[in-house]
């Protein structure tokens, strides 16, 4: 039988690296044991994502191939077929204008002080990402949608521009003769979270910086934790006047990197102002983490990729930094070793140039829109498949050739997830402690595999199956039935209407 035949029959792509048939049952039976322990809990998992910033959500809304924009949306975002992403994070735009890539802000003029009344000029469109948005929201399900702004528009920061850096005015430290604009920036924020509102999306964080570290010559803004503090007391206020603190947290600080990151946190913990913040946000462009932040808030990398490399849609070659084995192990550090709760790559979408590994899906702009997905998509999909948001990471240990990660989603689902460090195929089962599996599932992507069902064993609430030489494999355990309630009165007697 042809394996293409045999996909048609069964519609599970056997392992090519599985072992063969002919072998003693006891030897393809061997393997080792990874023990999962649902009574040990770590942190909450928020979700997976990616940024549609700098216009690069235009490559999607405004394509005039309707299929192959379907085929984009679903690669990223649906479940079943795709990466499964479940965190969006937008750019709040602060340019005067929208050529080349610029995020144009709904606040183009000083309306001649901070205290003047603003003149809001919304376009409906923000860049191309609140069509997108209303997309992943209703047709894929997406609930966290995270607004970040790179800077406050530039007449309200010492500089007088948005790039370049420069502070925003009226935060510890800064003396502008235009005055304090700390109110201002914060009631743009509330008012950017409302057009979404109005646009039936609801944003759930909001953010104020991007990398405040550094001064590049696009949308940027200067801040340091004490700075950030201050602004977020007031930030916090606008929310809460609104009646949005239920609704949307704040984010800080979108560091550079983990180690200023961390030097923000503290600075903010020692001014009182962690309470009021939802997540704590970093990047790994400078230095990435080595253990969890001291922080009792959630803290996602919420940017990151390889900026370096040239474009590849390779799973793996040797180790490269832009493959997609490279970023199933990156998640996995994240999770597992630093308590991450959220994951975002950088870009979902760009167009070719530069020939980087800064987007996980190439696109043309023009007609016919080719593109080109990386195998970074189907690593993703092997994490936000299956883990969700709301799922707690639970203990998971043991396994030979093999790590694992394992997490108890809010519908009472388990998810392990396994990743070979080796060259060889290794054969595992799953025991979980705490629960007893009566069904199950194996997804697995490696060179030839993208995020595709295997076949897995049950046997005495135990789950048992391949994990291919340098791979990612999935295993889902749905929660087992409930026992059968005590009928009611009224179950017993049948249904009535009254």
């Amino acid at each position: 039988m042809r394996l293409t035949d045999l996909f048609a029959v069964t519609g599970v792509l056997p392992l090519a690296s599985a072992l063969p048939s002919w072998l003693p049952l006891s030897r393809r039976q061997a393997g080792s044991t990874i023990t999962v322990d649902l009574s040990k809990t770590y942190q909450t998992i928020d979700g997976f994502g990616c940024s549609f910033a700098f216009q690069r959500a235009n490559l999607i809304t405004n394509m005039s191939d309707k299929t192959k924009q379907r085929a984009l949306l679903d690669l990223l975002f649906n479940t079943t077929s795709g990466a499964g992403l479940s965190i969006i994070r937008n750019g709040i735009g602060s340019s005067p204008d929208s050529s080349s890539d610029h995020m144009n802000t709904f606040a183009p003029k000083d309306p001649g002080g901070p205290m003047a009344t603003p003149q809001y000029q919304w376009d409906g469109k923000d860049s191309g990402q609140l069509w997108l948005t209303q997309e992943a929201y209703n047709t894929y399900g997406v609930r966290q949608i995270y607004g970040d702004a790179w800077s406050a528009p530039g007449y309200m920061k010492t500089n007088n521009n948005e790039n370049n850096g420069g502070t925003l005015c009226g935060v510890t430290g800064t003396n502008c003769r235009s005055g304090d604009w700390r109110q201002a920036y914060a009631d743009y924020l509330v008012q950017y979270v409302r057009y979404y509102a109005e646009a039936g999306v609801p944003v759930t964080r909001i953010g104020f910086l991007n990398e405040p570290e550094f001064s590049p010559g696009y949308a940027s803004m200067n801040s340091n934790g004490a700075q950030a503090a201050d602004f977020i007391k007031v930030l916090y206020a606008a929310l809460e006047t609104a009646n949005l603190t239920s609704q949307v947290g704040i984010s800080c600080c979108e560091s550079e990197g983990w180690g200023n990151q961390v030097n923000m946190v503290n600075a903010i913990k020692s001014a009182g102002a962690e309470n009021l913040l939802a997540t704590v946000t970093s990047h790994t462009y400078t230095g990435g983490p080595n253990g969890p932040m001291n922080t009792r808030v959630p803290v996602w990398l919420s940017e990151q990729c390889d900026l370096q490399g040239q474009w590849t849609t390779a799973w793996y070659q040797g180790g490269g930094a832009g493959e997609g084995l490279t970023w199933a192990n990156n998640i996995y550090n994240a999770l597992v070793n630093s308590n991450i709760s959220g994951y975002l790559y950088w870009e979902g979408v760009q167009w070719p140039s530069p020939n980087t590994n800064e987007k996980m899906i190439r696109v043309d702009q023009q007609s016919p829109y080719n593109y080109e997905v990386s195998k970074r998509v189907w690593a993703f999909a092997n994490w936000s498949r299956f883990v969700r948001p709301g799922a707690i990471r639970i203990s998971s240990s043991g396994g030979t050739g093999v790590k694992s990660a394992a997490f108890k989603n809010v519908d009472g689902s388990i998810a392990v997830v396994v990743i070979s460090t080796g060259g060889s195929a290794s054969n595992v089962s799953i025991k979980l402690n705490g629960a007893n599996a009566t069904e199950a599932t194996g997804w697995v992507t490696d060179n030839t595999h993208n995020c595709e069902k295997i076949n897995v064993t049950v046997s005495s609430g135990s789950v048992s199956g391949s994990v291919a030489a340098r791979s990612i494999t999935t295993f889902h355990i749905p929660a087992p039935p409930a026992p059968p309630a005590a009928r009611s009165e009224m179950s017993r007697r049948g249904w009535r209407f009254v």
